[in-house]
């Protein structure tokens, strides 16, 4: 569709270009004997431009862009004559032929070739401009396209170790305890392990398997903990066909669960999603509680997942977190594509 897009407006604007030789013609643009000769060399030229347009695309990569400004200035005022003298080979002046005796001989109707060159310049200084700003803002935001890519590359690099590091932790205190409920521990972090492996190098994946890999994990962390927390998970409306990033919402999750459980206190989480229209709605929350000390660096799952929202969602979502003295609490609204 892009493609189709530009295809057109480049279509449209050469067709004007074309156009404007006529609209701004000195003289009568047609007579009884005829295109004026200065008319048709007006066309030649245009229609050189627009070759020279594609060609300094070429110019402006080669040499421009690799730092030979001196070459490249050479082949542009080499192009510049060849726009400038190539339409008076093919329509030389003749100040003998006669004319309409309705209109004056219109201006530039004759060998004054001095004054073709200046009027050929600003057209060739503004195909020359244009070409230049369009590559080098295409060239800007292929640069932003790959920073962003890298950006994202190596934010997912750190989400799926902290992701294993945290479950793995969640079956060993299952297994130190010899718990019934390992076996089925193992057959969810199978699961998510898939998950993670599979969906999260792509850039959106169906909302229901992201659903389905926070409910896996907080599953799991019943499964290690019982009744010592007071959870509350629940997941409302529909995820249809829409989509979302890998694995934006489970950073929130687990600071909860890391950050809000201890067997000596009373610890309490909330984790709800609600899903309207295109809208998602994740609200958690959970009561502050001593951790070890090990545990206490905290903040660079939520890091990395606010960084992801700002390159993945710059316009779309509205983040809030409130860091409380008794408790810690997110509100995440996300427009889903």
């Amino acid at each position: 569709m892009t493609r189709s897009r530009n295809i057109a407006i480049h279509i449209i604007g050469w067709a004007l270009f074309l156009i404007l030789p006529l609209v701004f013609s000195p003289g009568p643009a047609f007579s009884s004997h005829g295109i004026p000769h200065f008319l048709k060399r007006e066309l030649i030229a245009c229609v050189l431009l627009i070759g020279y347009f594609y060609l300094s695309a070429v110019l402006v990569s080669e040499f421009y862009f690799k730092g030979k400004y001196t070459l490249f200035f050479l082949l542009a005022f080499v192009c510049f004559l060849v726009t400038t003298l190539v339409p008076f080979l093919f329509i030389p002046g003749h100040p003998d032929l006669p004319v309409d005796p309705q209109f004056p001989r219109p201006p530039g109707d004759d060998n004054s070739i001095l004054m073709e060159f200046g009027h050929n310049f600003f057209r060739f200084s503004v195909v020359t401009f244009v070409s230049l700003t369009l590559k080098i803002s295409n060239r800007w935001k292929q640069a932003e396209q790959e920073k962003l890519n890298a950006e994202l590359s190596y934010l997912k690099a750190q989400i799926n170790p902290h992701f294993l590091f945290n479950t793995l932790n969640s079956i060993y205190s299952l297994s130190i305890q010899k718990s019934d409920h390992t076996p089925s521990a193992i057959v969810k972090l199978s699961s998510m392990m898939r998950y993670v492996v599979s969906e999260s190098s792509r850039d959106f994946v169906s909302l229901e398997k992201e659903l389905n890999y926070i409910r896996n994990y907080i599953e799991l962390q019943q499964l290690r903990f019982g009744d010592a927390i007071q959870l509350l998970f629940f997941v409302d409306g529909s995820s249809g066909a829409k989509r979302i990033a890998p694995l934006i919402l489970i950073p929130f999750v687990e600071n909860a669960f890391k950050h809000g459980i201890n067997a000596e206190e009373i610890s309490k989480i909330k984790v709800s999603i609600e899903v309207d229209n295109h809208e998602l709605r994740l609200e958690v929350y959970n009561k502050k509680v001593v951790v070890r000390k090990d545990e206490e660096r905290s903040g660079l799952g939520i890091e990395n997942t606010r960084n992801r929202l700002q390159l993945l969602y710059p316009d779309r979502h509205i983040l809030s977190i409130t860091d409380a003295k008794e408790d810690f609490s997110v509100l995440l609204t996300i427009r889903l594509k």
